[in-house]
Parts: structure tokens; sequence; C-alpha cells
């Protein structure tokens, strides 16, 4: 994703704090956690299910940057720097999830067979919500990609209810999308935490998904060329808050939901985006409302957002390696703060620590000038 530029601090902002708030979730202490850092159970709608589109809103918030420099290069130039991002995302993410491809037995070091390892997942999704999203903003008109966008929404919910078992069209097991994954991959290459072969990010829900990026890349291109004024802020509220009342009224016939990545969560969750720029670009870039410079904890994480996200998937692995008395450096400070603060608070305090940690590269990382870019 590729660095936003200084003069709107308040979307570097905003990807810091969707990382931040992304690690804390990924990383309870232990599996109590207090209720808004829990997904919804099915259908329903919890602050943490707004972290992973608020990446997807963010990463088309960049790309308004980026086409800029689209425009003076030729048409192979472009095709080649998106193709060859979106692969590196995918299959960084692929050997993420085989990470760390060796397994220890009586001694021996043995190769983990790719025959279990998930095929499709966060950074997949990004990638290709990437891909697609890039290519309709360079190569089709405005109009066109909202009429596409419309199609994608409107067309996964006829999906699902046409492909998908008549009884239960939105069932975990039953509905299209799920179909549709284990016939391409097979029940092995899934994502199992569920305690069942289910797929969050599946090939049919990544659909709907890449609007979220359309409509973070519209509202970064709509900032820039507006400003940073109350009538950029008054429009995108305006919008978030239709976006959110869309959510509302969809939601009675086709559930928000987050495993399928509906439609109706598509609008609630770009719906509380465009809040929360607003709120962001009032605070940050109009207000002044920086005081103590506490801007700079979020776009510390901001400026190298892929890089941090993937450096908290495997550190903590990496942590659990160094075993002193039988015990990983994780588990040594789960059980600390669960000595001082048993249940879901202690959960939180290792969820925050973790989060620091990982900021502490990132602030590493910002002051040597380093930025990882894919």
């Amino acid at each position: 994703m590729a660095e936003a530029s200084p003069r709107f601090l308040s979307l570097d902002v905003f990807r810091g704090m969707t990382i931040c708030f992304m690690i804390i979730v990924n990383n309870p202490g232990t599996d109590q956690s207090f209720w808004p850092l829990n997904h919804a159970a099915w259908h329903g709608f919890t602050p943490t299910d707004l972290v992973f589109p608020s990446f997807l809103f963010a990463v088309g918030n960049a790309m308004s940057f980026v086409m800029k420099k689209y425009q003076q290069m030729s048409n192979g130039a472009v095709l080649a720097k998106i193709f060859k991002r979106t692969i590196l995302i995918f299959l960084i993410g692929y050997l993420m999830y085989w990470f760390p491809f060796f397994d220890i037995h009586n001694g021996h070091f043995d190769l983990r067979p790719i025959s279990n390892t998930r095929i499709m997942g966060v950074l997949q999704r990004i990638a290709l919500c990437y891909c697609f999203a890039s290519l309709m903003v360079y190569y089709l008109s405005k109009q066109t990609v909202f009429i596409l966008s419309g199609i994608f929404l409107i067309g996964y919910w006829i999906l699902l209810l046409v492909l998908g078992d008549h009884n239960a069209p939105l069932g975990m097991l039953t509905n299209a999308g799920t179909y549709l994954d284990k016939a391409l991959f097979g029940d092995a290459h899934l994502y199992h935490g569920e305690g069942v072969a289910f797929d969050p990010e599946g090939v049919l829900s990544t659909i709907p998904s890449i609007v979220n990026v359309i409509i973070g890349y519209y509202a970064g291109k709509f900032i820039q060329e507006k400003g940073k004024n109350y009538e950029t802020i008054s429009r995108l509220l305006l919008t978030g808050c239709l976006f959110i009342f869309i959510a509302i009224c969809w939601d009675s016939v086709f559930p928000i939901n987050k495993k399928l990545w509906t439609s109706s969560f598509v609008f609630i969750t770009t719906g509380l985006d465009l809040v929360i720029i607003s709120f962001l670009i009032y605070t940050v870039e109009i207000a002044k409302w920086t005081k103590g410079n506490w801007t700079n904890f979020f776009t510390v994480v901001g400026k190298n957002p892929l890089f941090i996200y993937i450096t908290s998937e495997v550190l903590l692995l990496i942590l659990s390696w160094i075993v002193i008395a039988g015990k990983g450096i994780p588990a040594w400070v789960v059980s600390f703060y669960q000595n001082i603060a048993p249940g879901k608070l202690g959960s939180l305090l290792f969820a925050i620590s973790f989060m620091l940690l990982c900021w502490l590269v990132g602030y590493i990382l910002d002051k040597r000038k380093i930025y990882i870019r894919v």
C-alpha cells in the first residue's frame, strides 16, 4: 500500500488506527475478550467487524494517490505494476499461512505439507480486491465503475439466494460461497477456525469486498480534489449516513454479516469509514487538535501498514519458539497479565502490549526513513 501524501495527515492516521486496532483484536492473550473485540457470531455487527473492511477502504485511499502516477505511464507498465503487486501480496499471504514451513519431530525437521495450507485469506483478499479495483478505476469511467459496483452487490445477493441451499441460503455450510470454495480448493485448504471447513475470505465473498476498495478510492480522490474544508466534511458525512441508512434497511432482507461479507455489510462498513474520515479531517486538518502530537503514534504505523500487519502475524509465533522453563515468551506474558488482571482485562492488556511491540517496529523503520512497499 503506497504512502499517502503528508498533506493529508488524516488518511495516514486512519490507516494507522486501523492497523493498531486490527493487531489488538487479532492477538488476545486468551480466548476471553470484551464483546467489542469479538466478531459477531454470524448475523450482526461489532466494532471488530469494521477492522478488515477499513483496511480495504484504506487500500482504496492509497490507490487514489498512486493512480495519478499511472496516468503518466504506458499501458504495459501500469499492468505490470498492478499484477506484480497483486501476485506478491497474494503469495505473501499464502506463505504466511504455511509459515514456518517446517515441523520438528524427534529432533528432525520435516517440511510442512502444502496439502493442508489455507489458500485464501486476509492478504489474498486484499491482493484480489486491489487488482480488480485498480483495473476498474484505471480503464473504466466513473459511471461504469459505479454501475459495476452495484451489479457486484446486487448480483452477489442473488447468487447467494439462488445457488445456496433453499432452506438456508445464508447458512455457514449451506451458502453458495462455501459450495464454491469446497469445489475449488477442497476442505483441507479452507479456514477451520470456526471448527468446520468454512472460509470467511472465500472466492465468492471477495466480489462485494471489491466495493470497499472502490469507495475508499473515490473518497480519497474526492478529498484531494475538494481539499480540507467544511464542504468536504459535510458531503463525506452525508454520504456515510446515507450508506448506513441503506445498510439498516437492507439488513431486514439481506442481514449484515461479516463472514459472508453481505452487501448490507459493505454499506454499513463504508458508511462508518466515511463518518470516521470526516471526523479525522475536522479534528486533524481543520481544528488542528494535534496537541502532544498524538497523531504521530498512528502515522508511524500508517506509513508501513502492510509490513506492520505481516509482522504482527508472524512475530508472535517466532517469540513462542523462545522457550524458558517449558513456556514460550508469549505464554509467560499472558500468565503475568492474568495474575494481575484475570480474565478479559488481562487478555486486553496482553493484546495492547503486543500492539505496542509491533508499533515499536514501525517506529524504528520510520526513524530510519524506511518505508516498505510491495
